[in-house]
């Protein structure tokens, strides 16, 4: 009975730690072809997509298990950025953008959010179109063929009003390129999540435009994109 016992246990062991083993496996495979390149070592890069998607990923079920869904910059980890980060990977700047994307991404895979389902859907859909077409060109090709800009129809559409929709990325897009102009000038890069305007996320609001937490996230889609714009020089 001892002997029975006992391999039984060494058994379940065994199981445990393989389980454990695949999923480590799988985050190490995980494929983060999909993701933009911005430049950096392939470890860096790879070192912040896994950290930032895992912290992502962990934050969202919570979320999900409380039944709630919260702003990407209302958790420490994305604030921050710097989970798993050291020196000898390279720009701190760099890893925490990586980062940052990642999180946004896993969060989303276990909290998606209710606001539209079928847009939500449709705007990954619009996102792997998209990486599909930046992994067939240069960097510095993508930057100008991919760049948004002020053309609203190519952002992403999540629900609410025209009005909404547009008076948000309108605003956010503004304020990102006049910070994005400001770093360039004085030679700097920030982390997004460093600018009030777009933790806030709310210049231009009204509460007869609607739903506050859907302006708020067209805003920080318009704030990313006119930041870097501001910062490369358009």
């Amino acid at each position: 009975m001892i002997t029975k016992r006992f391999w039984y246990r060494i058994g379940t062991i065994s199981f445990l730690l393989a389980a454990l083993a695949a999923t480590a496996a799988a985050q190490r495979n995980r494929n983060w072809d999909g993701y933009p390149n911005w430049g950096g070592s392939f470890d860096l890069r790879q070192t912040a997509l896994n950290a930032g998607f895992n912290e992502g990923s962990k934050e969202g079920r919570n979320d999900r298990s409380s039944n709630r869904y919260r702003n990407y910059s209302d958790f420490s980890a994305y604030r921050d950025a710097t989970k798993d980060y050291n020196s000898r990977l390279g720009n701190r700047d760099l890893y925490r953008r990586y980062f940052q994307t990642a999180f946004e991404h896993g969060y989303d895979a276990e909290n998606p959010n209710n606001y539209n389902n079928r847009d939500y859907r449709d705007r990954d859909r619009d996102r792997d179109r998209d990486r599909d077409r930046d992994n067939d060109r240069d960097r510095d090709r993508d930057r100008n063929d991919n760049r948004r800009g002020r053309n609203w129809d190519r952002y992403g559409r999540y629900g609410g009003t025209s009005e909404l929709r547009q008076t948000a990325l309108n605003a956010g897009y503004n304020a990102g390129m006049k910070e994005g102009r400001d770093d360039r000038r004085r030679n700097r890069q920030h982390s997004l999540s460093d600018f009030s305007e777009y933790r806030n996320a709310t210049n231009d609001y009204s509460s007869k435009l609607g739903d506050r937490e859907l302006y708020r996230r067209y805003y920080r889609e318009g704030f990313e994109n006119g930041y870097w714009d501001g910062w490369n020089g358009y």
